[in-house]
């Protein structure tokens, strides 16, 4: 759905250099790299049935790379509300949830004083402010949001990131390899929050679950895309100064594993429509060129719903990155226009007053977490837990969808091959790769050889000359970074398995493409020989194929544990997704389907 600009001028550069150049046959994976900093210029507008499905799918992407698909239990929130504090004309009080067992976010709800009946509700998602939902200076004010919302009717509760504040069971940044398995990240457990922090103002009774709204800067910009895009509860969503072409988003909190694969953060908040959508931007930050490409790109989507005047676009001249006095005066013009369009239109004044102290609204003062409070390492484990738990009643169906979205992997529908000499290269049309193989026509059930060092050694493997001597049908293909298919790369930038795949996941996908070249050319069972890591490599293509594979899997010695799979098969999600457990209940389907036919 994405082109990069840097994209022709990546591979002319990279061209020259050597990058994707392994013997002779250029593979994109190598040379298209994207990072948070790639300036991409192309947002593809298909059918509004396509962009239903893309919509569809890119859910799902987010989901997962957030390790929240299948969605865990909404446990009971226990929500406790507490310390309330009346100013002139509104009230502010102290809260906490239990987003999961033993975890706790913390934040504050701001109140219309005196006022009746129900009410619309925001949610206020703060950025990487020192003092995150309680900064208050003139870059941003959480405090003066919060009161000048509730002064104009609404119920407006702004929550704390990870590691800020009242919410510091777990640090704003972590997740290395081993949580990354398990899809255990900042971002998750923030998009968690905000959904339990939307299930908490929904449930309250002076709130029209109806009129829920969000908006945040920043951090909290992609916070609120990210979940206006996963969750059609949100009735109107105001990201400010973030939404960008040029730059997606530089910490742990807005990246994680499989996120962004194919797609950029302006198609992310795209999936708005055709809700109410306002893109806050400034001529001082990554968002200076909204008015002149993100808006207009993301009108194109409205436009396929005929709902073009529902996005807009509040555009301020300052040096900054900011929430400020005027983006945040367009914030409630907008939602004045949407969530209160019964009551007469008025400019909307925040008052200069200086707000309750930050020590009045911080929720654990002078007390402590509540009792069974957990600890880091215990959360971890009960996000393993429940990851285990989600996984082990799905159906082999969404087994396979969850399997194929931890190898960002798919079917080719086509699979092209062109002659290069004594051999051939696969590749997926339009997709750009290229997989070096030697193809052997010939008679029966096709054989795919994959050796870890590449065809070569395949062929010189008792398997092949067996196979070559019985006349069978052989391909021996190098998979991604193996025998000709290694070339060198540029550095991966941080966030690199955001935007890319790793090399593991690559090399499945080659395994698949190659699965589908010869079921392209015999619709014979194809049989997979496979030596060492290529094992692992092809059991876990073989189990998401969707025709049936022969693959002996009888003493191979892996067992699934997260060390085997950090050092033999790095997937990020794998574990999420229910790891070596899955591939064998697909693997087993396949073999009972094969019999039953």
């Amino acid at each position: 759905m994405i082109r990069p600009s840097a994209v022709l001028t990546l591979l002319v550069f990279a061209a020259r250099l050597g990058y994707g150049q392994a013997g002779g046959f250029p593979d994109s994976r190598n040379v298209n790299i994207p990072s948070t900093d790639t300036h991409f210029t192309k947002l593809d507008v298909p059918s509004l049935t396509q962009w239903e499905a893309r919509k569809q799918h890119l859910r799902k992407q987010i989901l997962f790379a957030a390790g929240l698909m299948p969605m865990p239990p909404r446990t009971p929130l226990h929500p406790v509300v507490f310390g309330r504090m009346e100013e002139k004309d509104y009230s502010v009080e102290k809260v906490y949830l239990e987003t999961m067992p033993g975890y706790y976010l913390g934040g504050n709800l701001f109140r219309p004083l005196h006022a009746t009946g129900k009410h619309p509700g925001i949610l206020v998602a703060h950025g990487h402010w020192q003092y995150g939902r309680l900064e208050s200076q003139p870059l941003f004010s959480g405090p003066l949001l919060g009161a000048t919302l509730a002064r104009e009717g609404y119920v407006a509760f702004a929550y704390d990131m990870t590691g800020y504040n009242d919410t510091m069971q777990i640090p704003h940044e972590f997740g290395g390899r081993g949580e990354q398995l398990w899809s255990f990240g900042p971002l998750g457990v923030q998009l968690w929050n905000s959904i339990r922090a939307l299930d908490f103002v929904e449930s309250l009774p002076d709130v029209d679950p109806d009129r829920i709204a969000m908006t945040g800067a920043s951090g909290g910009g992609t916070q609120t895309f990210l979940l206006a895009a996963v969750d059609d509860r949100i009735k109107a969503a105001a990201p400010a100064n973030m939404v960008s072409a040029e730059m997606q988003g530089g910490d742990f909190c807005e990246n994680a594993p499989g996120l962004r694969l194919g797609t950029f953060n302006v198609e992310i908040a795209a999936m708005a429509a055709p809700r109410p959508l306002l893109l806050v931007s400034t001529s001082g930050d990554w968002t200076h060129n909204v008015p002149n490409f993100e808006y207009p790109a993301i009108q194109k989507i409205y436009a396929l719903y005929g709902k073009t005047g529902d996005v807009s676009n509040a555009h301020f001249i300052f040096p900054h990155h900011n929430f400020n006095r005027k983006s945040r005066g367009a914030v409630y013009q907008f939602f004045q226009k949407y969530l209160t369009p019964d009551l007469a239109a008025h400019a909307v004044v925040e008052k200069d007053e200086a707000p309750p102290r930050l020590q009045d609204m911080l929720v654990f003062q002078g007390r402590g977490l509540p009792a069974g409070a957990k600890t880091y390492d215990e959360i971890e484990e009960s996000w393993k837990s429940m990851a285990r738990e989600s996984v082990a009643s799905l159906s082999i169906a969404d087994l396979r969808e969850e399997l194929l979205l931890a190898l960002a992997a798919e079917w080719p529908a086509q699979v092209q091959s062109s002659p290069h000499g004594e051999l051939i290269v696969l590749s997926r049309p339009g997709a750009g790769d290229a997989v070096p193989a030697r193809w052997f026509p010939g008679k029966g059930a096709p054989l795919l050889i994959v050796n870890p060092r590449g065809s070569q050694a395949a062929m010189e493997s008792e398997t092949f000359h067996s196979a070559r001597a019985a006349g069978r049908a052989i391909l021996c293909i190098d998979a991604f970074q193996t025998g000709l298919a290694k070339a060198a790369r540029p550095k991966p930038a941080e966030h690199y398995l955001a935007f890319n795949r790793s090399d593991d996941q690559n090399r499945a996908q080659d395994i698949l493409t190659a699965l589908a070249f010869l079921h392209q050319k015999s619709a014979s069972p194809v049989e997979i020989a496979a030596e060492g890591p290529a094992r692992v490599w092809s059991l876990f293509a073989a189990a998401v194929a969707p025709v049936p594979v022969r693959l002996d899997t009888a003493g191979m010695q892996f067992h699934g544990s997260d060390a085997e799979f950090l050092a033999e098969f790095f997937v990020p999600g794998i574990q999420r997704a229910g790891g070596l457990a899955t591939a064998s209940i697909l693997l087993q389907s396949q073999a009972g389907e094969k019999s039953g036919e």
